[in-house]
């Protein structure tokens, strides 16, 4: 199929925070995940140097910080975020929550036409 449309809201989280899109959409060379965090809670602190992914993350609703290597940056919707593979994240939700979708891959996956 040339296209696919999914409504977030129908896709089943396996723990609350982490919706994977990759699935419901067909992509193939890249993950996008929609991860949203309830008021005042931390995400898992993590990097993906053994994968190697790339990252890039979009805040679409709510606010917070991430701590990137021992550097807290305050996070608002329309912010974007790149991640290098082995660096060091932690998203942290504000008083209304934090929701950001996550787009990862390994550098040099894509091979532009």
């Amino acid at each position: 199929m040339p296209y696919e449309i999914v409504d977030v809201s129908e896709i089943e989280s396996p723990n609350g925070v982490f919706k994977p899109l990759r699935p419901s959409l067909g992509v193939s060379a890249f993950g996008i995940n929609q991860l949203e965090l309830p008021a005042n809670a931390e995400g898992p602190e993590h990097d993906h140097g053994e994968d190697g992914q790339e990252e890039v993350y979009a805040i679409v609703r709510g606010g917070g910080a991430i701590r990137v290597e021992g550097e807290e940056r305050d996070l608002h919707p329309g912010q974007f975020v790149f991640l290098a593979p082995g660096t060091s994240r932690q998203m942290v939700a504000g008083p209304d929550g934090l929701a950001w979708i996550g787009i990862g891959c390994q550098p040099g996956a894509y091979k532009a036409p």
